[in-house]
């Protein structure tokens, strides 16, 4: 599958047998999470929807396939969600078949989905690529394998002359494991390393965790795996700026 970065989303076509459009950490329903913190602010579902509206009609896919986290609140479903998601996935399903990979945050989600919709979390493959959030250890079957996720929140960091974070954009980060035989397949498989693409979240008010910082952050076993050495990190457009090593080294 050749991959199509879709800055608007942020967002990835894989264009092969057929064209799949890959959405991560949509977290619907994050402004009444917002809210229990003490932000208040209107739902922004619908601008977060006709963004992905957007997405399909510039790219037309033959399936959506969410990474996970779809949803917000956990270990519950929070009352926003039960009033938003039903009228979200119908719109989705008008414009294009859809599928879900649960998340950490997609307790209960199976109930606003139909029959074939719902992925395992330990995740599938298609056409030799393996899918799936990024929160646990995948599937054996996922292993040699290129393997999408979402989970962690790559962003790129900015910083000015004297080391202040100034801005931050959404990321792509392209990387093998160290020291993880849980996430490599044996050696007498027959089989490479596992690489993982790790995806940027499509929610707006995601935040995001520096891409120097996600090998410490420990925010699931393929982070604290990860070989910064050769580590690629890529916008949201597919430029590339360098390595995670080269971007710790330089302070950029």
């Amino acid at each position: 599958m050749n991959p199509v970065f879709v800055p608007d989303g942020p967002a990835l076509l894989l264009e092969g047998d057929m064209r799949l459009l890959l959405i991560s950490d949509a977290h619907f329903g994050g402004e009444s999470e917002l809210a229990r913190r003490g932000v208040h602010i209107s739902s922004n579902s619908e601008k977060r929807l006709e963004r992905l509206f957007a997405c399909i009609e510039q790219t037309s896919p033959d399936l959506l396939l969410f990474l996970g986290d779809v949803k917000q609140s956990v270990p519950v479903t929070s009352w926003q969600e039960k009033r938003e998601l039903p009228s979200i996935f119908e719109r989705i399903r008008e414009r294009v078949p859809m599928q879900v990979m649960p998340g950490n945050h997609d307790g209960g989600i199976g109930r606003f989905l139909k029959e074939g919709e719902l992925l395992k979390s330990e995740g599938v493959l298609i056409e030799d690529i393996g899918f799936f959030h990024g929160h646990r250890y995948p599937a054996s079957a996922l292993l040699g394998h290129l393997i999408i996720c979402g989970h962690h929140h790559p962003v790129a960091g900015i910083y000015d002359g004297v080391g202040y974070p100034v801005r931050a954009h959404p990321a792509f980060v392209l990387c093998e494991t160290t020291g993880c035989p849980a996430l490599n397949p044996p050696e007498d498989a027959g089989l490479g390393p596992t690489r993982f693409l790790i995806m940027p979240a499509f929610y707006e008010f995601a935040g995001g965790v520096d891409v120097r910082t996600i090998k410490q952050s420990g925010l699931s076993p393929l982070a604290r795996c990860i070989d910064e050495s050769t580590a690629e990190v890529m916008l949201s457009d597919g430029t590339y700026l360098d390595t995670i090593a080269g971007l710790k080294a330089t302070g950029s």
